[in-house]
């Protein structure tokens, strides 16, 4: 604001104008006002009393193209961001369908009149079942979810944790009644997810790695299973509880007596409980026991406890009490001709997740009960149960031909598991002719089956001493000694199993390299597309006069009906795609391929790979060559090691395991970086201030690494924070207090950065200090409710449930101010600037625009603070607490990026990717499946919603990289006025840099898996790892184009309406 200047001395005081001076003056100022008047001829402006209102009418007409020319620059922008999502989508699937193969259905049956093995009549009495001798006319299986071995095993009292000791029953029993019961260590084979187990329990298969992505949205199982065998042979089914057996054998139910119940409420761990319990009793009346022969109980309360609390929580031991008391119960309620088993389909981690294959994971139960003395042991060593999971295990699959042969039925014709010993060898356990009967008969059909198998895969198989070949042929050769043949024919069943989990592990090479080369070559359009030449820079213009003065100029040169000449980069960009010569040779390629038939998957990767050489000459033609792509200064360098070394650090498994740590090694030596770059600023105060933001970035980081959750294969260097303890899934009460302080402290530092500026003006105040501020108080409440509600703090006072209902309600007051009133205050709240008049020179009024330097990035801070809130009430108190440090951390870097001047550097988009994956690891996840917090979908919901629920679990598990991704424009607009040029172009610049981060990390873990297939920990780190890369780059996809680049066009119109369009 210019000053008034001041009286100079009387000394220095001119005489009065003389006559003649007078005259003289006058005539300078009338030949001023002819060169006016010429000047505004030639510019087509009226004479000088109408020229105000010619140029508002100009300067409104000037407003409007710019306008429609920005609109049209921004669609032409989403559409390119749209055509990379599709290639980066397309590059994924075909590596994904390669790599994660699924295993080939064969669609044979077992049939009771075609055993698989001959003279099978002659070997024992099966005139009451089919291929041996039933032993039961009914079944009752109770299966309790996630009932890990150690849960029914007793513990020394001083080490106990909540869930020791608790379930009893099954353990005495086989110790007590070893004639009635036996009790063994049941071993899933992963996916550890519920679906995957029940299709290995009924048709006796493994599922394939890929299988578990069908968890939540299972197609019925049409293979020959253990329940259609049963409908074949004209017997009942009953179902009670988890719905899931209803989507994968629809109709096998009998409707009148069969109740489902909503599976994946992980909040709820009674209702189907219950409902197994209040039941299945009447139904195991002697009047009712004609209207089912298999009866099935799927009891999903253990499972929930340790999803929402973990296994080492009160809760916990009071559900495997229920189910302690319920078996027993139920011991009573069975007569001697129904078998009751009782068993897990997998186990649970030390925080109550599974998905995986860690060995308290897999690690399962199985117990049998008879009411008549039916089982046996072979040795007196196996009188007791084992003490753990690792002694005498039995295979899941096992349980298929068991049940089958118990029960008189086929045995399913896919089944790969051998009978279970105790099971058939009598209560004496010397009956080695009935172990060796069912032992041939079951590998009989294993070795049918793979004959089977390699025929329709078009396979040989091996040959040698060990070879399952081999080894039928010598069992079957043992005619005389019973146990003997036995032992043959289970080394016979063990090896089979070993070479069918090799066969599935077979990979479709081609597709995979067709899938690498389609997302490579994607990735080289990204890096063209976000290269920049030597001249062309963004100079920040925050000067308002210069830009009143330029302005002016361009109104008085402005014409109306002049055509507009200004091309649209991203248009030409994607001109490419419909260049003639590219889209013949589509068109041919895509005739003949569909003419001869070829593989559909080789025809999208030819035609992907074709476009894409469109879009690179369009690019090279617009300026945008590989050539630029090479840095040239330290902070560009800094960026590629950053981003290569991460990507190739992923070909280790120790190196992927520690991830976390190295992200925060890469935080420290960029604010160590930048502390030394600071010390070069000239300015004394900004050369403090740098200094003061790198310390405070790095400690800033520090104080996030705190928030652990550590990975079993960092165990023992990993302590847990995350949770109140390793063996739960809920938070401490000391963590309680964190969302309180981040409602306190959190709205105080945005001010304070915004204050530096000026910027604390407008909307800020209110939505800051007052709404985002309510918004974190609720939060924190709603995490003490929950930890009432987990702890019973309220049991007695309130009604069952209301706690609950207070918290969700809570939750969607919340995400009703971040999500809903968060973005229409986003889209049509003012600039956060506000106006100052002062008295002028000649007393003139003065206007000054206070918070002008940094309307842009104000303004848009909104935008990620809004996506804070909401992420920061869907993560735990610890987690929240990490984003809050992660947005200080933002922060920080736009203000680092400002003093260095780095704003159009790749750096700062890099270390905002970094950020991302850092807070990842920091708010309570894993590279690991068993990491997803599915308890966060019923923060805000009672059940399961779509699309409501997917949503928030990605909210929960990716707000790191979500609020980075909304975050990057700031970098670039952080203290730049409203008339700065090239803001959309610079900041999907910046995008494009951010993307390149995760595109190439995404590439490497591809790269690396497909190359280290044969890898022992391929399914346990490699893996996990490329998908969870994956998920995440098509998931920053499409937050930029529905979240940044739509935020970016609000926070662009806004400014526009107040400040005219600066192009």
């Amino acid at each position: 604001m210019p000053q008034k200047p001041k009286a100079k001395p009387k000394a220095q005081q001119q005489p009065p104008q003389t006559e003649h001076q007078k005259i003289a003056e006058q005539w300078a100022k009338a030949e001023r006002a002819r060169a006016e008047q010429a000047a505004n001829a030639k510019f087509g402006l009226p004479p000088a009393e109408e020229n105000v209102e010619v140029l508002e009418r100009r300067r409104e007409a000037l407003d409007k193209r710019r306008q429609k020319t920005y609109e049209k620059r921004w669609r032409w922008t989403a559409a390119f961001w749209v055509v990379l999502l599709a290639i980066h989508a397309l590059g994924i699937w075909l590596f994904t369908s390669g790599f994660l193969l699924t295993r080939l259905v064969l669609e044979d049956k077992s049939n009771c009149t075609l055993p698989p093995i001959e003279n099978t009549k002659g070997s024992l009495n099966v005139d009451r079942g089919c291929w041996h001798p039933k032993s039961f006319d009914r079944a009752v299986v109770v299966l309790i979810d996630a009932l890990r071995y150690d849960f029914t095993v007793p513990e020394d009292p001083a080490q106990a944790q909540h869930f020791h000791n608790a379930f009893p029953y099954l353990y005495e029993t086989a110790v007590k009644s070893p004639q009635n019961a036996f009790l063994r260590p049941f071993i899933a084979d992963p996916p550890t997810a519920t679906m995957q187990r029940l299709k290995g329990l009924t048709t006796g298969t493994l599922p394939t790695f890929v299988d578990v992505g069908s968890n939540f949205a299972g197609a019925a199982i049409e293979e020959d299973n253990l329940l259609m065998q049963l409908k074949d042979a004209g017997k009942k089914i009953a179902h009670l509880g988890d719905d899931t057996w209803w989507s994968l054998f629809p109709g096998y139910f009998e409707p009148n007596i069969s109740k489902a119940y909503d599976s994946f409420n992980v909040w709820d761990l009674h209702t189907v409980d219950n409902g197994v319990i209040d039941n299945i009793f009447p139904l195991l009346n002697k009047e009712r026991k004609g209207e089912w022969d298999l009866l099935i109980g799927h009891c999903l309360g253990v499972d929930h406890a340790g999803h929402r609390y973990g296994p080492d929580h009160p809760a916990m031991g009071a559900k495997l009490r229920q189910m302690d008391e319920f078996i027993r119960k139920l011991v009573e309620s069975v007569d001697d001709k129904t078998l009751l088993v009782v068993m897990g389909d997998h186990g649970m981690d030390s925080k109550g997740d599974h998905g995986g294959e860690s060995d308290d994971e897999v690690e399962a139960a199985l117990w049998m009960y008879s009411k008549k003395p039916f089982f046996g042991r072979t040795s007196s060593d196996f009188a007791v149960p084992p003490p753990n999971a690792k002694v005498r295990p039995v295979n899941q699959i096992d349980l298929v031909p068991t049940l089958a042969l118990l029960l008189g039925i086929p045995i399913p014709f896919n089944n790969l598991g051998g009978p279970i010993e105790e099971a058939f060898a009598g209560t004496k356990g010397n009956d080695w002719r009935n172990l060796n009967a069912v032992s041939r008969v079951a590998a009989a059909g294993i070795e049918r089956y793979q004959a089977s198998y390699h025929e329709a895969r078009g396979l040989t198989q091996g040959e040698g001493a060990e070879s399952p070949a081999a080894l039928w042929e010598a069992a079957r050769a043992i005619a005389k000694n019973d146990r003997d043949a036995y032992v043959a024919f289970t080394k016979f069943q063990d090896t089979t199993l070993s070479v069918c989990k090799d066969l599935w592990a077979r990979f479709d090479v081609s597709r995979m390299i067709m899938g690498i080369v389609v997302f490579g070559v994607g990735l080289v359009l990204l890096l063209m597309y976000s290269s920049r030449e030597e001249e062309d820079e963004y100079v920040i213009m925050n000067d308002a006069e210069l830009d009143y003065a330029e302005k002016k100029l361009e109104l008085m040169a402005f014409k109306e009906n002049e055509p507009e000449t200004a091309e649209v980069l991203h248009k030409q960009i994607l001109k490419g795609l419909w260049d003639p010569k590219i889209l013949f040779t589509v068109s041919v390629l895509t005739g003949v391929g569909l003419y001869r038939q070829q593989p559909i998957e080789g025809l999208a990767a030819l035609v992907a790979v074709l476009f894409m050489a469109g879009l690179s000459s369009s690019l090279h033609d617009a300026g945008r060559t590989i050539l630029n792509v090479f840095p040239s200064t330290f902070w560009g360098w800094l960026a590629v090691i950053f981003t290569v070394s991460q990507s190739i650090g992923f070909a280790s498994n120790s190196y992927t395991i520690w991830e976390d740590s190295i992200l925060l090694f890469f935080i420290t030596t960029f604010g160590v970086a930048s502390a030394v770059s600071a010390f070069r600023i000239e300015a004394r105060r900004e050369r403090y201030l740098g200094i003061y933001h790198s310390v405070a970035f790095i400690i800033l980081g520090r104080l996030a690494s705190y928030s652990k959750l550590c990975r079993e294969e960092q165990m023992p260097y990993c302590t847990s924070t995350y949770y109140a303890s390793s063996a739960s899934s809920t938070s401490a009460i000391w963590q309680l207090a964190i969302p309180f302080a981040v409602c306190l402290i959190l709205p105080a530092i945005i001010k304070s950065f915004l204050v530096t500026s000026r910027s604390y003006e407008g909307l800020a105040p209110t939505w800051i200090g007052y709404v985002i501020r309510g918004g974190l108080f609720l939060s924190a409440l709603y995490w003490v409710i929950d930890a009432a509600d987990n702890g019973g703090w309220l049991e007695g006072r309130l009604a069952e449930g209301t706690p609950k209902t207070i918290g969700v309600y809570l939750a969607q007051i919340v995400l009703a101010l971040a999500f809903i009133a968060g973005s229409t205050a986003f889209v049509w709240a003012p600039p956060c600037v506000s106006l100052l008049q002062s008295a002028g020179a000649g007393g003139r009024p003065v206007v000054t625009i206070i918070g002008y330097g940094n309307a842009i990035g104000a303004r848009y801070l909104l935008l990620p603070l809004n996506l804070l809130l909401g992420c920061f009430l869907l993560s735990k108190p610890m987690g929240g607490g990490a984003l809050a440090l992660m947005f200080w951390q933002i922060l920080t870097l736009a203000e680092l990026l400002d003093l260095n001047e780095l704003k159009t550097s790749p750096i700062g988009p890099i270390m905002l990717a970094v950020l991302g994956n850092f807070y990842y690891f920091k708010t309570g996840h894993q590279a690991v499946l068993s990491s997803i917090q599915w308890d966060s979908a019923f923060i805000p919901l009672f059940s399961i919603r779509y699309p409501w629920t997917p949503i928030v679990v990605i909210l929960n598990s990716f707000a790191g990289q979500i609020i980075a991704a909304a975050s990057v424009p700031l970098l670039a607009l952080w203290k730049v006025g409203p008339k700065q040029k090239g803001v959309l172009e610079t900041a999907t610049r910046g995008i494009g840099v951010f993307i390149i981060y995760y595109a190439v990390e995404a590439l490497a873990t591809m790269s690396w898996a497909g190359w280290l297939r044969r890898h022992l920990m391929l399914y346990r780190v490699f893996s996990p790892r490329f998908m969870l890369a994956s998920t995440v780059l098509l998931v920053l996809d499409l937050v930029t184009i529905l979240v940044t680049l739509t935020g970016l066009r609000s926070n662009t119109l806004s400014l526009g309406e107040v400040f005219g369009w600066a192009d």
